[in-house]
């Protein structure tokens, strides 16, 4: 006798599938009906080159920017201009229906970004190997545009300074869906320009609130170091980072240590004592082997290693600047 498989899904099963449809259902439902807030990159910035079509004809058709103060530079509205700075294209597009509605029969407007390429750049300069601007198609974050500048050079200090410009971001404006003209000029004009520093430790342990999203305007410097100088009988006379504990001995081992000619027993120490100059005299050897404590340096020390065969210095030397002239146009790098 054949066997009978029988294919009728219990009750119970059947309550349960249909329940998860259901859920399912309602749970796409509630999340297509919350509004999608537009990304930063999708809204008009300084820079934008702008379209405006009216369907059915060219009378009422505009292509353009934004003025200075953020509306669409030369749209005849025949009232009030339309704001267009921070704003999504859905949003100026309806303002710009409710200002055509006086003129035409249910006007029908699309208004699209065709350019963005000349929106402001991000500018990081300062302590760095390859000082750079940045075209910015994409988040980037303070780390990885140090590293695509070389990373930081030894004259780094201990803090990064970020500077944001006013309305170049739209980041404020982003986190709100604006309707009309007044209310989207006056969140924009909140936004104020903000300075951050950060500090270098942090953002090389890992620390996140250190590494923060670079936007498109920002200027970011990171701060050199006050210099100490290291002049005379060294390997390599330079300006070396004054940073806390470093001493005597240190810096004239960062310059490469004792020359040929050297002579380490009168080390000269030209220190700024207000609007004077001060001469301290020391004896590398004394130092070595313990006789008089290592001295700390300040920021502005000069030291001067003295030479056999020449005049002992009386008078501070003039320290020329020892740092490379910055080019009068940093290159721009495009980060897509």
């Amino acid at each position: 006798m054949p066997a009978i498989i029988s294919l009728t899904i219990p009750r119970f099963e059947l309550f349960k599938a249909v329940s998860l449809t259901v859920i399912v259902l309602l749970l796409t439902c509630a999340a297509a009906a919350q509004p999608i807030k537009p990304a930063l990159s999708d809204l008009v910035h300084y820079g934008d080159l702008i379209d405006l079509d009216v369907a059915g004809g060219f009378e009422f058709d505009w292509r353009g920017t934004l003025n200075p103060e953020g509306f669409l530079d030369g749209v005849n509205t025949y009232g009030e201009p339309v704001y267009g700075l921070c704003r999504s294209e859905k949003d100026i597009a309806a303002d710009v229906v409710r200002a055509y509605s006086r003129l035409l029969r249910d006007p029908v407007v699309t208004i699209k970004i065709i350019d963005r390429s000349n929106r402001a750049v991000a500018t990081l300069d300062g302590a760095v190997r390859l000082p750079q601007r940045f075209q910015l198609k994409r988040p980037a974050s303070l780390l990885e545009l140090i590293v695509m500048s070389g990373g930081l050079t030894d004259e780094a200090g201990g803090s990064i300074q970020i500077f944001r410009p006013k309305n170049l971001s739209c980041e404020r404006s982003a986190t709100d869906v604006v309707a009309s003209n007044v209310t989207a000029a006056a969140l924009v004009s909140g936004n104020r320009p903000q300075i951050e520093n950060i500090t270098i430790v942090d953002l090389l342990t890992g620390k996140e609130s250190a590494n923060p999203i670079i936007r498109s305007g920002d200027l970011v410097t990171v701060m050199r170091s006050t210099p100490i100088y290291v002049i005379g009988g060294v390997n390599n006379p330079r300006n070396i980072a004054s940073r806390t504990g470093i001493t005597l001995s240190r810096a004239i081992a960062s310059a490469g240590g004792l020359a040929k000619e050297a002579n380490g027993q009168a080390v000269s120490v030209f220190r700024r004592d207000g609007a004077d100059t001060r001469v301290i005299e020391f004896d590398l050897a004394r130092i070595s082997d313990g006789s008089v404590p290592d001295p700390e340096l300040r920021a502005f020390d000069i030291v001067e290693v003295s030479q056999k065969g020449r005049p002992k210095r009386t008078l501070p030397p003039v320290i020329s600047n020892l740092r490379s002239e910055r080019p009068n146009s940093l290159p721009l790098r495009i980060v897509d």
